[in-house]
């Protein structure tokens, strides 16, 4: 905990007090308010030595009942400068309810939940600091491990990443989306809670989120990119792309033709929930074919990109699914990041070009190429890179930042989602740029840090000031 919040962590004992002090006061200087304390109560003969330093001190109760011995008992906990905890669960949420004491109300507190890993990466990133950033935000971990309820009433708004959370979906078009969405039992709790609190803000609404879980929707959301259009530009889209209830259609071909789908293409999953990252592979195959199958099916990440007709009978791609154009790209992929009004983007390297994909699977007779979502195919190499490093700077400078910015925008209001992202490739050719990919809540990695985090919180704030405006 102390390594994920950025604690400075002591260990004292009885005898070595005074030397800890003074190691503490060259770590910390002076820092013009209290020294906060997390101590145990096993370690009794500590806690009156600590308190003739006048130094705030939680007390961590891990011997149940026999805490009624530290200090003068029980009533220790009712002094000013002292505070009680049963669980290290709640060592966050005492630390804000004290800086909210402290600062009064010219703090917004954000609670957030995610899973560990994702918490970590951007925590340790500074991204999530429990005490005030520059625009007066802080941040509280929320856990399933404390009663939900309890924690909520401490923040003003709630950040989640709820495709972290999802057992099931129903792809049945007759329910509305909060009900085609089954998430696990913490986060319904928090799902019925801001059902029920309409002055909860929060980003962003569980709404919000379905439609970056079913690709087939996505994809019907891109056809509106066509508003962009404008002469003397090159067009931004999204792939072409067919939904497939039947491998075994007898006018399947037919069906891809009229769809504008040609040999290869990509086979994925219609479902694309977080919880088991089944989008990890969409970013620039060729064609593909995605399966539109429940979260949490074993075999919800099988994708693969078919090279012939034939090969898409009896195919091992759960139905139904999505068979989506593969664009020759250059092996080069645009990472773009939407972070309130800030757009930011990456570029990074993309797998083989249609060519070189159909030369590798040459050598097993142009079978089709099955793979799992949760892990990577390679990335092209340099002399598979258009060339190698001059032609890759050509191509970054060939993208069209205004506007794949006003698609960005566009999408930020079709979608109304504060924070996502989505990945661009440039068509070999024609200059088009496809639309290949859009997840919520991405991590930004790309992005340099002292940029990134302040886009972050600034597009948290301007949520939570539009939301009370309204």
């Amino acid at each position: 905990m102390a390594t994920l919040y950025s604690f400075d962590c002591f260990v004292l004992s009885a005898s070595s007090v005074d030397d800890a002090k003074h190691e503490i006061m060259l770590a910390w200087g002076d820092i013009g308010g209290s020294i906060l304390y997390l101590v145990s109560d096993k370690e009794k003969e500590v806690f009156p030595i600590l308190s003739n330093f006048g130094w705030l001190i939680i007390i961590h109760r891990s011997l149940g009942k026999e805490s009624a011995d530290v200090a003068e008992g029980d009533n220790a906990c009712e002094n000013s400068s002292i505070v009680c905890i049963n669980k290290l669960e709640e060592l966050p949420l005492t630390i804000c309810r004290l800086n909210r004491k402290a600062i009064g109300n010219n703090v917004i507190t954000v609670g957030y939940i995610m899973k560990p890993s994702r918490e970590e990466d951007f925590a340790k990133r500074g991204a999530f600091p429990l005490y005030p950033t520059h625009n007066g935000l802080m941040f509280l971990p929320l856990t399933f491990e404390l009663p939900l309820s309890h924690q909520l009433r401490e923040v003003d708004i709630v950040l989640h990443k709820a495709t972290d959370e999802i057992i099931s979906i129903d792809l049945s078009s007759s329910i509305i989306f909060s009900d085609r969405i089954t998430y696990t039992k913490g986060m319904q709790e928090l799902q019925r809670y801001i059902e029920h609190q309409p002055d909860c803000c929060v980003i962003d609404p569980f709404d919000n989120i379905y439609p970056v879980v079913d690709r087939l929707k996505i994809q019907e959301i891109l056809l509106g990119l066509k508003d962009l259009d404008a002469e003397g530009h090159c067009k931004i889209r999204g792939p072409h792309f067919l939904k497939v209830d039947s491998f075994n259609d007898h006018d399947l071909v037919q069906r891809l033709s009229e769809a504008k789908l040609s040999l290869p293409s990509i086979v994925k999953p219609q479902v694309a929930c977080g919880v088991a990252n089944a989008h990890n592979m969409r970013k620039s195959l060729p064609s593909i074919v995605k399966p539109q199958v429940a979260c949490g099916v074993a075999n919800a990440h099988n994708m693969a990109i078919v090279f012939r007709n034939e090969d898409f009978k009896d195919l091992s791609v759960p139905l139904p699914a999505v068979v989506q154009e593969y664009v020759d790209h250059s092996s080069t992929l645009y990472k773009f990041y939407v972070l309130g009004e800030k757009v930011f983007h990456a570029v990074k390297k993309s797998i083989p070009s249609a060519e070189m994909l159909m030369t590798l699977s040459g050598s097993n007779g142009l079978k089709p190429l099955v793979f799992d979502s949760l892990k990577s195919l390679p990335t092209a190499s340099e002399d598979q890179h258009c060339g190698g490093s001059e032609c890759s700077k050509a191509i970054n400078h060939s993208i069209d930042l205004e506007l794949v910015t006003n698609a960005a925008n566009g999408l930020m209001r079709t979608l109304d989602l504060t924070i996502f992202g989505f990945d661009v490739v440039i068509q070999e050719g024609t200059g088009d740029h496809v639309i290949v990919d859009i997840n919520y809540l991405p991590s930004f990695k790309e992005v340099p840090d002292d940029t990134a985090i302040p886009a972050f919180w600034n597009a948290i704030k301007k949520k939570f000031k539009s939301r009370k405006t309204n």
